[in-house]
């Protein structure tokens, strides 16, 4: 035989014998099928019945015999296993399940004070020294919360003497947080100055953490403006986070600390940078604190970080700030100063596939001036009409008798009325960014000269303004910038064109007497009854303007109640309504004669006493010499008696 024959031979001799090594390294079998297997395998003869590295657990049954369980008995074990698990990996896992039995029982509703204060005591008493370490888990942090609404003031004491040591490392826990919300709400004024300062060089971290930052917001909305200034001061510069005394500065905005303390503007634009850039990035921006510190930013970036923050912020994000005060003013700068392409994407991220924000957005204090800046200043208004005014239109009355629904069609109706917006509210559409303003002006400015060569006086005057503005004289139409079209076509194409206006006549007359009677509501009615502010509705809605006058003649030529009938005051009598209608008398012609004719002629004397007198007044004080004429007959004879008094300061000539 050859020597390659051999070589394959015991090749083949190698590969049999490694065969049963390999067989027999295999995990055994806990039950054999044949039991007279075990005289031929001597590692199953030599196995005990319980032990063995591979053996089942006894609750499985044993070699000798297999046990075959029901499914109750397996559900029973598999708890037995999970509970055990958890033993193991939680050290307070039997404290847990106690104070989750105490939580039971004294967050019901029906419990008596006296009971559930024990329970309280009892479940303090358990976690004493431990609650640092169970503050952070999914239940007993829910436990140690109701115990801190209920608990009395020594309690209080002794859970913040025992958490406070551990306030920084339970800030960034997903549980804890909630615990440190209901102890800053129930601390004192010492506790609370404690933690604040527990806070001092970890503000700017916490802030870029998503749990972290709800902590710092709740210690900033609970603080003293001497407490929000020490934590808004860390981010503003390096020199205020290091040095404590420099926040007791009177200073508040960042532009008056940079000059009161001589520091460099770049390096706090530096540092602001650093902390504003990774918190828009993380879309960390629901809180006050945040806001405060972005518009602040705003003041003193310059043209590239503030176009930074402005695309940053254009979008979904900017929904979810418009209910705080800086927040929406940092929606009307973006609205102001962005883009074409940024304000849609601001306006479509109010109506999405799922929800529309545009009805919660008008309800809002804040809210709703956001979408008067919009009429005010974005051109596109195909896009404004479907996105918003569609969405107003299908709940105009609530918006009419809301005290802040009412400011964007009043907006469209009588534009930056002091009579309807308060002072801080026309500031704030008057708000600019510097640098953004500054470069908006010099392309204007370029335009100019390029066009006829020579700088108006007013471009001259509007170059010198480089801070972030609020028009100190407040005067009725405020001037805002941002936007090309003409303000009458504008509003003309929101209000008149899409067919707004005649919706919201249609719901004026048919709530005609609620409206006037709503102290919110009559200022609407008003404006829609005399044609809005340039008679923008005139000329078109003429007739729909006359159904109106019917109306509300219609409702003050019923008849007066008698003292023992009286539900409600009649519309001639209310305080709202009767002051409503003699504005609407003296400035409107057409529904003076109207309202004359259809509900006062021949009863003047019945009238003649009370809130109505000073409707009848109102026609012989109205510039109008038909409408004066009208009802001098009737009405001049009262006021020779002495019934009726002339009681306004017009006088006819």
């Amino acid at each position: 035989m050859s020597s390659k024959g051999l070589k394959s031979t015991k090749r083949k001799d190698n590969e049999s014998s490694e065969k049963p090594d390999a067989l027999k390294s295999k995990k055994p079998k806990l039950s054999p099928s044949n039991p007279t297997d075990k005289k031929h395998n001597p590692t199953i003869q030599n196995q005990k019945p319980g032990g063995g590295q591979h053996a089942k657990p006894k609750s499985f049954g044993n070699n000798d015999k297999s046990v075959t369980l029901s499914k109750k008995e397996r559900r029973v074990q598999a708890k037995e296993l999970t509970e055990a698990r958890k033993k193991r990996r939680k050290p307070h896992y039997t404290l847990e399940q106690e104070l989750a039995t105490l939580w039971e029982k004294m967050r019901r509703r029906d419990i008596g004070k006296e009971d559930r204060l024990k329970l309280i005591s009892e479940a303090l008493q358990k976690m004493k020294g431990k609650m640092h370490e169970i503050a952070g888990s999914h239940v007993s942090s829910r436990v140690l919360q109701t115990c801190l609404k209920y608990c009395s003031q020594d309690e209080k004491e002794v859970v913040f003497k025992e958490l406070h040591p551990h306030f920084l490392s339970l800030a960034s826990n997903t549980y804890a947080v909630h615990v440190l919300q209901k102890m800053l709400d129930g601390a004192s004024k010492q506790q609370l100055s404690s933690c604040i300062s527990s806070l001092r060089g970890h503000v700017a971290s916490l802030l870029r953490h998503m749990v972290g930052s709800v902590v710092v917001d709740h210690a900033y909305h609970l603080g003293n403006a001497a407490q929000k200034q020490e934590l808004l001061g860390e981010l503003y510069s390096t020199e205020l986070q290091l040095f404590k005394d420099l926040n007791s500065t009177s200073e508040k905005r960042v532009v008056d600390i940079i000059a009161k303390l001589g520091l460099q503007k770049g390096s706090v634009i530096r540092h602001m940078t650093a902390i504003v850039q990774p918190i828009l990035e993380k879309g960390i921006v629901d809180h006050n604190i945040t806001h405060k510190l972005l518009i602040e930013y705003m003041t003193v970036a310059d043209k590239t970080s503030a176009a930074f923050v402005i695309q940053q912020l254009s979008g979904p994000l900017l929904i979810r700030m418009v209910h705080t005060r800086d927040g929406s003013r940092l929606a009307m700068l973006c609205v102001k100063h962005g883009s074409a392409k940024e304000r849609k994407k601001l306006i479509k991220a109010m109506k999405t596939e799922k929800e529309s924000h545009v009805g919660s957005i008008a309800s809002d204090q804040y809210g709703s001036m956001v979408l008067a800046c919009i009429f005010s200043i974005v051109d596109d208004t195909k896009l404004v009409t479907k996105i918003i005014v569609r969405e107003l239109e299908a709940s105009l009355k609530d918006l009419v008798m809301g005290k802040n629904g009412r400011r964007p069609l009043l907006q469209l109706l009588h534009p930056n009325s002091s009579r309807y917006f308060s002072r801080d509210d026309l500031a704030s559409l008057d708000l600019s960014v510097p640098s953004l303003c500054l470069m908006d002006k010099s392309e204007t400015l370029s335009e100019t000269k390029d066009s006829d060569g020579k700088e108006s006086a007013e471009e001259e005057k509007d170059e010198q303004e480089g801070t972030v503005t609020e028009q100190s004289g407040l005067e009725e139409n405020v001037t805002i910038a941002g936007s090309k079209k003409d303000p009458l076509l504008r509003r003309q194409e929101l209000l008149v064109k899409s067919g707004l206006a005649e919706r919201l006549i249609d719901v004026c007359v048919e709530n005609a007497e609620e409206f006037l009677k709503s102290n919110s509501a009559k200022e609407v009615m008003y404006e829609v009854a005399v044609g809005g502010c340039d008679g923008i509705l005139l000329p078109t809605l003429s007739e729909n303007l006359r159904e109106l006058y019917q109306a509300i003649a219609s409702v003050a030529a019923e008849p007066k109640p008698e003292e023992s009938e009286k539900s409600s005051q009649h519309i001639l009598e209310d305080f709202h309504s009767s002051r409503t209608i003699r504005r609407l008398v003296l400035d409107s012609p057409t529904f003076a004669s109207i309202l004359f004719k259809k509900a006062l002629s021949g009863k003047c004397r019945s009238w003649a006493q009370g809130h109505c007198s000073r409707i009848l007044s109102a026609f012989l004080e109205t510039q109008d010499v038909q409408v004066r004429e009208m009802a001098k007959e009737e009405l001049q004879v009262l006021v020779d008696e002495g019934a009726l008094k002339i009681t306004g300061t017009k006088k006819p000539e």
